[in-house]
């Protein structure tokens, strides 16, 4: 095995040990030490196997380290998020480009269904994964179950 660099989120952090997911091919690796690291860092890094059994790696350098934030709003979905949900069907996913850097996600859900939907993103190891390849440092999740609406806004600093 030899030395990967490329962008890794943090799934897992204890004092003694740390499991980082590389954002691009979601291969996971089980650093032997923690250097500090927490749940939902994203490391612009390199790691390596650590001799001589490379089971477990360690980080040999990190470029750029910050953390993803993630909001479980009590706003609705902006009204331009609501027209973008308004062709779709329900189940169906929207994607638009923000202005600059970031994305925003809008999906069309059932209403009775739409705090289920919201958990399921704010839960899902993707979303972080999905932020840090898009740069961002929070994702605000809004929901409005009267118009069936959840807006996933994946935002720069």
């Amino acid at each position: 095995m030899t030395e990967k660099t490329g962008t890794f989120v943090v799934t897992h952090a204890e004092s003694e040990s740390a499991v980082v997911r590389d954002v691009e091919t979601a291969q996971v690796h089980t650093l032997g030490s923690n250097p500090g690291l927490e749940v939902h860092d994203v490391l612009e890094a390199t790691v390596a196997p650590e001799p001589p059994l490379e089971v477990t790696w360690q980080v040999i350098d990190v470029e750029d380290r910050r953390t993803v934030e993630i909001v479980d709003s009590d706003l609705e979905p902006t009204q331009h998020s609501k027209e973008l949900a308004a062709d779709a069907e329900v189940g169906d996913l929207v994607q638009e480009e923000r202005a600059g850097t970031g994305e925003i996600h809008v999906f069309r859900v059932p209403g009775d269904e739409i705090a289920a939907a919201a958990e399921d993103v704010l839960e899902d190891e993707e979303t972080i994964a999905r932020a840090a390849r898009l740069e961002a440092v929070r994702v605000e999740v809004r929901r409005s179950a009267d118009d069936g609406v959840l807006s996933v806004r994946y935002l720069p600093d």
